[in-house]
């Protein structure tokens, strides 16, 4: 299974296309806030993917929570933009919040920055930014999820 984790986009739907026409095979596809309207016109020109969006701090009167969770292939993914776990200060509050969930893999945004971290037996995974990544230029990142493993890859683009 592939799961395709997009981040900030900031309205550069094309890079929202060409994320997602690049990884055909990502049946699940992620969007982790910051321009959440960026992302619904392509729910329904795929409907054969499952989305998975969360509101980030750009995301004004949004109707999509700024967090949830999901579980695929029998592990528990917990998925937020990550601002109010104020992320860009590190991950002591999100390892709180995944430890508290059961989590296997946690997905945030937000610092722009991709990063693929592993700790205590959670995969944390940030895929940047698909607008302007800072330190990392821009990025997605796919997660395989496979009987032996889990593994989570940056794709820079």
């Amino acid at each position: 299974m592939r799961l395709l984790v997009i981040s900030d986009s900031h309205s550069r739907r094309g890079e929202i296309e060409k994320a997602i026409e690049s990884q055909s095979d990502a049946k699940h596809i992620f969007f982790l806030g910051d321009c959440v309207r960026d992302i619904e016109d392509y729910t329904y020109i795929y409907p054969d993917r499952i989305f998975h969006i969360v509101s980030g701090n750009c995301d004004f009167s949004s109707e999509f929570p700024c967090e949830n969770e999901t579980v695929i292939e029998g592990l528990r993914i917990f998925y937020t933009h990550g601002h109010s776990y104020f992320v860009k200060g590190g991950l002591g509050g999100l390892k709180a919040e995944a430890k508290r969930r059961s989590a296997k893999i946690v997905l945030y945004g937000h610092t722009h920055i991709s990063k693929i971290d592993y700790d205590d037996g959670i995969y944390f995974v940030n895929p940047g930014s698909l607008s302007s990544g800072r330190e990392s230029g821009t990025s997605f990142a796919v997660i395989d999820i496979k009987p032996n493993g889990i593994m989570p890859i940056i794709i820079k683009t």
